[in-house]
């Protein structure tokens, strides 16, 4: 599974990343996306488009989710 890190990056880069990220996968495919915070708007366009996500936040604070293409 492809890891995408994104913390320490202001936006729109991470959505940019997880966009390009997302175009190569295949039915059922995931990545991880490491984040500094909760992306609302991700979770929308992901909904929208009928990808899964799975987010968790670690002991450390950093939100790591996973999404699944559908």
């Amino acid at each position: 599974m492809k890891t995408i890190d994104g913390r320490g990056l202001e936006p729109p880069k991470p959505f940019e990343l997880v966009m390009e990220g997302i175009a190569d996968l295949e039915s059922g495919d995931s990545i991880k996306l490491l984040l500094d915070r909760m992306p609302w708007p991700l979770f929308r366009v992901l909904d929208r488009d009928g990808y899964r996500h799975n987010e968790t936040i670690r002991e450390d604070g950093v939100v790591e989710i996973e999404i699944t293409a559908p």
